[in-house]
C-alpha cells in the first residue's frame, strides 16, 4: 500500500509490535520517527532511513520533541501510532500508587500527550491525517492483575471515540487498534508460552487452532493494519476499535445498552431487586485459551 509522502512517528518502536509498525510503514514508503527510551532505537532508525528520538512518554515535552522532530527532518506529519507500554502487573490489594501511576503516566498520558501536540501540528497542516492508538483486549473485557493496564487500554479507546468526534470536521481519522501477537506479554500464558517457543525455534508457524480462534500470531502479523490505517485507503474510517492477530481481523463493538426495563414513576432498591434477574448479564475478563 502506497504511503509515499507521508511521516508518521511511532513511539515505543524499540522492539517488538511497535518496531514491527515503523518497519511496515517505512517499507510502504513513509518516512518514520521512532522512539524509545533506549539506545536500540538508533538501530531501528538506522534500518528504515528513519530519525530515532530517545525519550519516555508521558511528558507534553516529549510529545512535542517528537512532533519537532518529524517537521525539522521530513518536513510535515501524517500519522501518529501510539504504541509505548509499560506493565506492573498486580492485583488490587498488591498493586502499589507507583505501579498504578508508571502505567497509566506511558498508556494513558502518553497517549494524550502525543495525540494533542500531533493534532495541532495536523490541524496546522490543513491535510488531515491519522492517529493510530493502540488499546488492548484487557480494555475491553478486563483482565485479572491488570487493573492498571486495563484501566488505561479502556480510556484509549475512549478518547479514540472523543477525538474522533472532534477532529472530524480536520479530517482527521482516529482509531483504537486492538493487537494481539508473541511478544514478552502472550508468553507469559501457559497455553502459549510452549507454542510460542516452538515456533521460535524451529521457525514453523503457530498452530492453525491458535492463529484462528485465538486470533494469535506474530508482530508482523499486526502491522497491516497500521499501514492501512495510515493510507488514503483508509479515509472515513474513524471512531474504531479494530482487532488484529493471527488469521483474525476484528471490529469491536462499541459500549451500548443492551437490555431496557421500565417502571411508571422509577426504580427503588426494592424494584430493582424484584427484576434484577431479567437482566442477562455480560461476561468479563479475557477468555482464557484452551490447548487443542
Amino acid at each position: 500500500m502506497e504511503l509515499s509522502g507521508k511521516v508518521a512517528i511511532v513511539t515505543g518502536a524499540g522492539r517488538g509490535l511497535g518496531r514491527a509498525y515503523a518497519e511496515a510503514l517505512a517499507r510502504n514508503g513513509a518516512q518514520v520517527v521512532v522512539n524509545d527510551v533506549d539506545e536500540v532505537v538508533h538501530e531501528v532508525a538506522a534500518s528504515i532511513g528513519g530519525r530515532a528520538v530517545i525519550a519516555p512518554v508521558g511528558t507534553a515535552e516529549t510529545a512535542q520533541s517528537l512532533v519537532d522532530a518529524a517537521v525539522e527532518e521530513f518536513g510535515r506529519l501524517d500519522v501518529l501510532v501510539t504504541n509505548a507500554g509499560v506493565l506492573r502487573d498486580r492485583v488490587l490489594w498488591k498493586m502499589s500508587d507507583d505501579d498504578f501511576d508508571t502505567v497509566i503516566n506511558v498508556h494513558l498520558r502518553g497517549t494524550f500527550t502525543c495525540a494533542r501536540a500531533a493534532a495541532v501540528r495536523m490541524r496546522e497542516q490543513g491535510t488531515g491525517g491519522s492517529l493510530v492508538l493502540v488499546s488492548s483486549p484487557a480494555g475491553q473485557r478486563g483482565n485479572f492483575g491488570q487493573t492498571n493496564y486495563a484501566a488505561a487500554k479502556a480510556g484509549i479507546a475512549a478518547m479514540a471515540r472523543t477525538w474522533a468526534l472532534e477532529l472530524a470536521r480536520s479530517d482527521i481519522a482516529v482509531n483504537a487498534v486492538v493487537p494481539v501477537a508473541a511478544t514478552e506479554m502472550t508468553r507469559t500464558i501457559p497455553a502459549f508460552a510452549p507454542l510460542i517457543e516452538e515456533s521460535e525455534r524451529t521457525g514453523a508457524p503457530l498452530p492453525e487452532w491458535v492463529r484462528r480462534d485465538e486470533g494469535l500470531g506474530t508482530v508482523e502479523d499486526v502491522a497491516g493494519l497500521i499501514v492501512y490505517l495510515a493510507s488514503d485507503a483508509a479515509k472515513g474510517v474513524t471512531g474504531q476499535a479494530i482487532g488484529i492477530g493471527g488469521d483474525r481481523l476484528a471490529l469491536w463493538s462499541h459500549p451500548a445498552e443492551k437490555q431496557v426495563l421500565l417502571a411508571d414513576g422509577g426504580w427503588q432498591a426494592d424494584s430493582i431487586a424484584e427484576r434484577f434477574g431479567e437482566f442477562e448479564a455480560e461476561t468479563y475478563g479475557i477468555p482464557q485459551p484452551v490447548a487443542r
